[in-house]
């Protein structure tokens, strides 16, 4: 059973409260805000479970500047309205670094928020180039972008020559934008598109859908948008012997579609982070989660790890907490973290980050194909 938001900010609150004035001073609060509830509460999951860890791992070294780090966490489900009230509670309870949001269409309107307030923010997760295009300040990400990660889905779907692409999608910025980048670049290519079509996020029924794609005689299905939906339309679609190749991006790559897919997973190709679990210089790391009882490879455990580790460098570098200053460091600095050199442009996104294309298989686990 989870804690409301509500008790976890007001259990911080007291415990500062107790230990006195002069050790408030001694507290940097880090706001953790992603959905803790929900349809897509196993992506909150690993952004939380990453960023507590790097929490303790800091504090256990020393915390930062000698003032321990302390986390708040924040539910916003997912959901648009609710990314706005978490961002003005922030505000309201003094939080002066944010890590979140997840879903893009949370992060961006919360994220205006931040910048007006001057909150510094840095999502693991959220992948549309809407976020850094307006010139923030304040704003950074630790995940790649969906201009970047489309096109590499693409030119994996073009190299397998098919004749007839259908691509599909949720209707929301996140998938709408990642499928948009797909149809274009596959377009360039001069792949046929045979249907670009936007279903209802949440919808249960996609036999409709499906009856479509095989009129349309469609040899690949690309779908924008989150696991829960397009395992649905994968159990729905074997059902109804289509006969398409089925791919989507990291907001697809979780375990739990197998639960709702079934054998159907099977063959799903899926674009995610390289695997930072597997890297040889982050085992004492991946240690540390396992000895916990967590899973430290789900796509967004590791740069929810390393936002808080930038903010904490950030603010060493800086030789202060305020977050102008912080993110003028950001944007100086190069960075060595679990998901490799992390060095910032301008608009607060990586210089560099690479996709990587997966088949998944039924068991949960995935096959890097190129």
């Amino acid at each position: 059973m989870r804690t409301s938001v509500k008790k976890l900010v007001t259990a911080v609150s007291t415990s500062v409260a107790l230990m006195g004035a002069g050790h408030a001073a001694a507290e940097i609060q880090i706001g953790i805000a992603g959905p803790m509830t929900g349809p897509v509460a196993q992506y909150g999951d690993m952004q939380f479970s990453g960023a507590r860890m790097a929490i303790e791992q800091i504090n256990a070294n020393g915390g930062v500047m000698g003032e321990e780090l302390v986390a708040v966490e924040y539910d916003d489900v997912c959901d648009p309205k609710q990314a706005v009230t978490v961002a003005n509670s922030l505000v309201n309870d003094g939080v002066r670094f944010v890590i979140g949001h997840l879903c893009s269409s949370s992060t961006q309107p919360a994220s205006d928020i931040y910048e007006d307030e001057g909150i510094l923010m840095v999502t693991p997760a959220s992948t549309s180039p809407e976020i850094t295009e307006r010139g923030y300040e304040l704003v950074f990400r630790t995940i790649g972008l969906d201009s970047m990660q489309g096109p590499v889905a693409a030119r994996y779907i073009a190299s397998q020559n098919p004749e007839r692409v259908a691509i599909v999608h949720d209707k929301q910025q996140y998938g709408e934008g990642i499928a948009t980048a797909v149809r274009d670049t596959l377009k360039d290519a001069g792949v046929e598109i045979a249907m670009f079509e936007g279903i209802t996020a949440g919808d249960k029924d996609f036999s409709s859908l499906v009856t479509k794609l095989k009129q349309a005689d469609v040899d690949y299905v690309y779908y924008g948008g989150y696991h829960p939906e397009l395992g649905l339309i994968l159990r729905q679609a074997n059902s109804a012997d289509l006969d398409a190749r089925f791919m989507g991006p990291e907001g697809v790559g979780n375990k739990d579609i197998n639960t709702i897919a079934g054998e159907a997973a099977e063959g799903l190709l899926v674009t995610l982070p390289p695997a930072f679990d597997q890297k040889a210089e982050n085992q004492a790391l991946v240690k540390a989660f396992e000895d916990k009882g967590e899973d430290p490879s789900g796509p967004f455990v590791l740069t929810s790890y390393t936002a808080v580790q930038l903010v904490a460098e950030g603010i060493e570098a800086a030789g202060s907490t305020d977050p102008f200053d912080v993110a003028a460091a950001l944007r100086e600095g190069t960075f060595q973290t679990p998901i490799g050199t992390v060095e910032y442009d301008k608009a607060g996104d990586m210089k560099s980050f690479e996709f990587v294309v997966y088949e998944w298989h039924s068991d949960g686990s995935k096959t890097p194909v190129n």
